[in-house]
């Protein structure tokens, strides 16, 4: 007897059976590069934030404390969902290949 994730993998499997074509080569550093690029544009950010915070900090300006953490949070979240589209994007070109 099946477990229901393995039923639920199956349906899944059924709906986008292209989704586990492999990767070629090409494409398997292409997703190492998106990564290492969307990595150097998050410590960028970071590096940048948390200065401001380091300052904001020191001069015990806490409402604007508050909002360079809300805006790291943001902009994290932010690269990151470009990196995941961008590698979905180089994922689908392999399923259509």
């Amino acid at each position: 007897m099946k477990s229901s994730y393995e039923l639920a993998m199956e349906r899944l499997a059924k709906s986008d059976p292209d989704a586990n074509k492999p990767l070629s080569p090409a494409q398997k550093t292409r997703l190492a590069e998106i990564d290492r690029v969307y990595q150097g544009k998050l410590a960028e950010r970071e590096i940048f934030l948390k200065k401001q915070l380091d300052e904001a900090l020191a001069a015990q300006k806490f409402e604007e404390l508050d909002k360079i953490k809300q805006q790291l949070g943001n902009e994290r979240a932010r690269i990151e969902e470009d990196r995941e589209a961008e590698k979905d994007a180089v994922r689908r070109s392999a399923a259509k290949s």
